[in-house]
């Protein structure tokens, strides 16, 4: 068997790193784009509840009663918008959209919460969107909560079941942005790597620089590596810049080890490369291949458990989440960021990271170098 040339290897480097940089409108989408991108993600994929509007009907209007309106608005998770008088506005204002919460207040509260015996409320909440419903009623449970265990007596929520003190770990602050933000970070490997991947190879093809390159002495393995090198070595800069914004800009923490970080998104990368190396092979067109891109990579999004739980899909589609190398890498990124595990406790997606890698990788170059031969 031929050995493969690193000369001829690194003037296929050579050559695509000029290609990436000669346009001086690549530089940008190449490095300033990731960082853009990262930083919408972090402010606009956001599940936390703030401000959420309020009606209020108080029958008590008691020193009391006056102290819990107010510790709900406090939080910052309320925001009162209108005192009713009656029940029935109460309902309106549900109706028509204009509260998304309302928190009724029986009388005799005051008395009741200085005697020490149940004083009860009642919150109501718009199911539309039940996930603000459901994050509003955790923060009304704790405010009520706190608000109880400081005046000294029982405050309950009607429905509320039996009393406990909840403490998050890792996360104290509960604040979805620290949980988004390293999941991004495989969202936008993912995106260079097929981007810059597929579409190298699929421009030479539509240039006829791919057919010169068929009659060359260069090697399908040789091409492959000259074009895998530039596109790992600005993976792994975006990398560093996401990482550095991540932590500095939002405030990140990073508890884990730089090392192991970089160790798992190499081989991420390489799952990345082999998905851009596929997508190469039944392309004609920049068109096809920017289609055939998002057809992978929005459902890679969908069962990595970026947005969506995985245990909560339904069974099928949580075995398809198991040949997804983004479930695996968010996994590992965010115990690294968050609970600083390393590679003793996170070895079983470790391994398979590398299956997949390798299996891709090596299904990827098979069809490519049939497709180029």
């Amino acid at each position: 068997m031929t050995r493969l040339s690193p000369f001829r290897i690194g003037q296929i480097v050579r050559k695509e790193v000029r290609q990436l940089f000669r346009d001086p409108r690549s530089r940008p989408i190449l490095f300033v784009a990731p960082l853009i991108q990262l930083l919408l993600f972090g402010y606009a994929v956001n599940t936390d509840v703030r401000n959420t509007p309020m009606a209020v009907l108080d029958h008590d209007r008691s020193a009391a009663s006056r102290r819990l309106i107010d510790a709900m608005e406090a939080a910052g998770y309320f925001d009162v918008v209108h005192a009713a008088d009656r029940s029935a506005e109460l309902v309106e204002y549900l109706d028509r959209g204009r509260a998304t919460v309302v928190l009724e207040i029986p009388p005799r509260f005051g008395r009741d919460l200085a005697a020490g015996q149940p004083a009860r409320i009642q919150l109501l909440l718009d199911g539309t969107d039940s996930n603000t419903g459901t994050v509003a009623l955790g923060y009304a449970r704790r405010i009520v909560l706190a608000f109880g265990l400081e005046e000294g007596g029982r405050l309950e929520l009607l429905e509320a079941g039996p009393r406990l003190e909840p403490r998050a770990w890792f996360n104290p602050a509960l604040e979805s942005r620290t949980y988004n933000v390293p999941g991004v970070i495989g969202i936008l490997l993912t995106l260079m790597c097929l981007l810059l991947t597929a579409f190298s190879v699929v421009r030479e093809r539509e240039l006829g620089t791919l057919d010169q390159l068929r009659v060359s002495p260069v090697r399908p393995a040789e091409l492959i590596l000259g074009k895998t090198i530039p596109v790992t070595i600005v993976a792994l800069v975006d990398l560093a810049l996401i990482t550095a914004v991540a932590r500095v800009w939002f405030g990140i923490p990073f508890r884990g080890s730089l090392m192991v970080l970089l160790v798992v998104s190499l081989l991420f990368i390489i799952s990345g490369l082999a998905a851009g190396l596929l997508i190469s092979t039944v392309s004609k067109t920049q068109q096809e291949a920017f289609l055939t891109m998002y057809l992978v990579l929005l459902p890679s999004i969908m069962f990595s458990g970026f947005f969506f739980p995985i245990h909560s899909m339904p069974e099928l589609f949580q075995w398809l989440s198991y040949i997804n190398p983004l479930r695996y890498f968010m996994e590992i990124v965010r115990a690294l960021f968050l609970k600083g595990a390393g590679a003793a406790e996170l070895w079983p997606q470790f391994g398979a990271l590398l299956l997949i890698g390798m299996v891709a990788l090596g299904w990827a170059i098979r069809r490519f170098a049939r497709s180029i031969a």
